[in-house]
Parts: structure tokens; C-alpha cells; sequence
């Protein structure tokens, strides 16, 4: 697909022009629920886009119409090479809530967009269930992992999810009742907002709904068992939780890393030799918009990672196979950088560094004397701030108790100006 970054800016310095594509969400009841400026812009244009059933909805139709090709953006070009006729673009209920509203966006002038929105799915399925939206976690497995929603499973939780398909509902409530949430109450809202809307209800351990229309959406109500394993917002989560070799940052140091590192919304993390993936999940599932690249030399223990990954739904986390500092060339640039392992190997940090923007922050754990070592030079070099961590953690001694000390370990971070 060709680079659009640039278009939004340079159609923004041209002489603003009138609306010319009007950008329609259409619901399950198709015109009757469109307004009635949003009828003069279908009418009006002169290219009809959407999906099949948008258009179906929506007829009949005098303009000239397409369905969204796959992959839709195959689409963008088409539409673009038509500005300044009139071009109708339908989706589903509000087109920048989860829609293709916010990409076509990135294309076209906000001035030259004109965009009649309908109340989304979510807003919908709050309305139908009579739960305030705001108190409400929303969130689109379309597309995406199922896993995605194991962040937000806890006690009370009320999640509005928006499925894949008509199998997606089924495959939820088994992966809560494997997971110990197995008194969750799913309902199943289907076709919302037209004459075949329907709405059913089970309990996760107990789910047997079937023929279930593939446009559906989930609202769950979540019940934990004792047993279950419940994310917690505090970083430093259970070592057992990890799948690992040994080679992980253990949870109190790990708390005191992501302290250091002070994840933002929609950074991106850098774990270089990353092991079990400990710190760049913690890194992630923090916000939903975060991300992180995980680079590990050892194809074992990327592939660890992944099952580490998808077990806690940090969809937001990538593996790059391979040896730093040379496959760093092609990973996307960070916002932080977290050293765990490499960091005596030649260039690692310089890379790194290098990579960074100005205000980026590097933590790095040693554990040797000669990583320490390495460290030292760099803060006498760079400067910022150094510690050591020690815990001890209470283990049997016979049929008594004491004291067993881990390894200190000597972290530094940095912020770089």
C-alpha cells in the first residue's frame, strides 16, 4: 500500500474545499435509522463503498456502488483518486469507534470529511443490558486474539466485547471456565438495533448456545473462582505464572524494573534478552495501547515467550529472533529500553542508546561482577541512577524455616537528554 503519512498534512495546507466525502453509519434497521442529512449525503453521492450488507441496507442505491475489497484498504486508492465528487462511504453504527473512519482519516483532510454517526455496538449493548457505559471495560476481539480480554478478567468486571464471528461467543466461555471464571454470565447480542435483533443468555461452565449470527456482540459479567488466576494493577506478577527455563527476572525485581522504566500509554519497549518475556508483558498489559519487542537469541526461549504472551493477553508484544546488536537495525524504534541480558556483548548499548529518543529512559539489571562492571563505566560515562536490590525470601530448613538470599542485582537507569 502505498505511504499516505503525509497526505493529511499536505491536503491541510491546500485551500480548504467543501465535504466531499461523507463518511455514514447505517444500523441494523438500514434508512429508517439514518437521518436525515445522512439520507441527502447517501442520495447525493455519486460512488457508494461498504460492505455487502451495508449496501444491502441502505438500498436502493443510484450511484454507482462497491463492495470493500480484501484487504479493504486496497479500496483507499479508488477512493482517494475521486476527490471532489461526492463519495459515500457506509459502515457500521459509529465509523470512528473500531470503524474505518479513523483510517480514512489519516488520508483526507478532517475538512474534507463529513461523517454521520450512529450509536456504536457498544453503546447498544450497554443500553440493552442497563449498565452505565463509562463504568464499562470495551473491547474488540475482531480480529484479534481472543486472549486480549485476559488483562480485564476480574471480579465484578462488566466487558462489552465486539466478536469475530458466530464461533467466537463458545470459544470465550470455554476459555473462562479454564481459567477459573467459569460463574461469568455471557450474553449474546445479536443483529442489534434491526428486526432480527436477539438476545440470549448462559453461564460460561454451562454454555450451549448455538446458531449464533456472526454479528454479534459479548457482554460478560465476570465471577472469579478462588482459584483464579486475576491479574492485579500492581507490576511484579507471580514467577509461577511464567513459563521459564530460569531465565527471568524475578517478580520483586521485576516490580522495581517497571518502576524504573515508567511505562506511558502507547510506548513502546526494547527488552533485550528478554528470556521468558517477564518485563515486556508487565510493559504491555499495563495499557492497552502499549507495545514491545522482545529480542532473544535462543529460538526456545522466543518461542516461550509467545506462549507467555498469549497466556496473558499482551497482544501488544512482538519477538524478534535473533542476536543484538545487529538485529536491532530493523526493529521499530523505542520509547524505552530494558537490558537483561547482553549487556557485556559489543554495542548493545551504544545501539540502543542511539536508538532512543530524547526523554527515553534505559534500565539495566546485572548480576555479575562483570556486568556490574559495565555498568559502572556507563554511569560514570552517561550519569543517572544506580542501585542494588537484595531479596530474601522465607524457605523451609527441615522441619524449620530461614532466610534464602537471591542474587543482588545492580540496576541502572538513565534518562537520555
Amino acid at each position: 500500500m502505498a505511504d499516505f503519512s503525509s497526505t493529511n498534512a499536505a491536503l491541510s495546507s491546500e485551500t480548504a474545499t467543501a465535504p466531499w466525502l461523507s463518511v455514514v453509519g447505517i444500523g441494523e434497521d438500514g434508512r429508517d435509522g439514518l437521518s436525515a442529512a445522512a439520507i441527502r449525503a447517501l442520495e447525493g453521492a455519486r460512488f457508494v463503498i461498504g460492505g455487502k450488507r451495508h449496501l444491502a441496507l441502505a438500498g436502493p442505491l443510484k450511484a454507482e456502488a462497491a463492495a470493500w475489497p480484501s484487504p479493504m484498504t486496497n479500496a483507499f486508492d479508488s477512493i482517494l483518486a475521486r476527490r471532489g465528487e461526492p463519495v459515500c462511504v457506509l459502515a457500521t453504527g459509529d465509523p470512528f469507534h473500531h470503524g474505518v473512519g479513523s483510517e480514512l482519516a489519516r488520508r483526507v483532510a478532517p475538512e474534507e470529511i463529513v461523517c454521520f454517526p450512529q450509536p456504536s455496538a457498544f453503546s447498544l449493548a450497554a443500553a440493552r443490558m442497563g449498565w452505565a457505559f463509562q463504568d464499562c471495560v470495551a473491547i474488540s476481539l475482531h480480529g484479534r486474539a481472543l486472549a486480549r480480554i485476559v488483562p480485564y478478567l476480574t471480579p465484578r468486571a462488566r466487558i462489552l466485547a465486539l466478536s469475530w464471528d458466530g464461533t467466537t461467543p463458545a470459544r470465550l466461555a470455554e476459555m473462562l471456565t479454564a481459567g477459573g471464571f467459569g460463574g461469568s454470565r455471557l450474553t449474546v447480542l445479536e443483529r442489534m438495533g434491526g428486526p432480527h435483533e436477539r438476545r440470549r443468555s448462559a453461564l460460561a461452565a454451562a454454555f450451549a448456545l448455538d446458531d449464533i449470527d456472526p454479528l454479534n456482540l459479548i457482554a460478560v459479567e465476570i465471577v472469579a473462582d478462588p482459584t483464579a488466576r486475576v491479574l492485579p494493577l500492581t507490576p511484579g506478577l507471580d514467577d509461577a505464572w511464567f513459563e521459564t527455563d530460569g531465565q527471568i527476572t524475578k517478580a520483586e525485581t521485576r516490580a522495581l524494573t517497571l518502576s524504573a522504566l515508567a511505562p506511558l500509554p502507547g510506548e513502546r519497549l526494547w527488552d533485550i534478552g528478554a528470556g521468558s518475556g517477564s518485563v515486556s508483558i508487565e510493559w504491555t498489559i499495563r495499557h492497552l495501547a502499549n507495545t514491545a519487542t522482545a529480542i532473544e537469541a535462543r529460538d526456545d526461549r522466543a518461542a516461550r515467550i509467545e506462549a507467555n504472551a498469549e497466556r496473558f493477553g499482551a497482544d501488544g508484544l512482538s519477538v524478534v529472533r535473533g542476536q543484538a546488536p545487529d538485529i536491532l537495525a530493523d526493529v521499530p524504534p523505542p520509547d524505552a529500553v530494558f537490558i537483561g541480558g547482553g549487556l557485556t556483548t559489543p554495542g548493545v548499548f551504544e545501539v540502543a542508546w542511539a536508538a532512543l529518543p530524547a526523554g527515553g529512559r534505559l534500565v539495566a539489571n546485572a548480576v555479575t561482577i562483570e556486568s556490574e562492571a559495565r555498568l559502572q563505566a556507563l554511569f560514570a560515562d552517561h550519569g543517572g541512577e544506580m542501585r542494588r536490590l537484595s531479596v530474601a525470601r522465607l524457605e523451609a530448613v527441615g522441619g524449620m524455616h530461614g532466610w534464602r538470599a537471591a542474587m543482588p542485582v545492580t540496576q541502572w537507569r538513565v534518562v537520555k537528554p
